[in-house]
């Protein structure tokens, strides 16, 4: 009986994990993360290095993507519109594409391993 119950709550935690996981109607999921190495300019912030939570949200028709610096007390954080490019499969891996200009350099667009869609900004 307990063993039937554990089984069921484990089942149960493993299904919630994976519809949190599942990727959104645009093919991207809506929470990430992603590690710079060195400062990344996004939009009109420069972004110190270090890890970053990546809401993508929806505001009317605009998609908007939101980085907060995580592990520190006073997160840095860059909100900028983005647009969605379909792949023509699921991403293998995360990759950042971005350019350099002097010593910054500047997100162009960014893949999410999983994803079906690229955002561009």
């Amino acid at each position: 009986m307990r063993l039937s119950k554990f089984v069921a709550i484990l089942m149960l935690v493993s299904m919630a994990s994976l519809a949190m996981a599942a990727l959104n109607q645009f093919g991207v999921a809506d929470i990430q993360k992603v590690t710079f190495n060195d400062p990344m300019k996004i939009g009109d912030v420069v972004l110190p290095k270090g890890e970053y939570k990546v809401v993508h949200a929806m505001e009317g028709e605009n998609h908007i993507m939101l980085f907060t610096q995580q592990r520190v007390t006073s997160p840095a954080q860059a909100r900028v519109k983005c647009q969605l490019v379909k792949l023509a499969s699921k991403a293998e891996r995360t990759q950042l594409l971005y350019t350099q200009e002097g010593n910054n350099k500047i997100l162009q667009e960014i893949t999410f391993r999983g994803d079906t869609s690229k955002h561009v900004f």
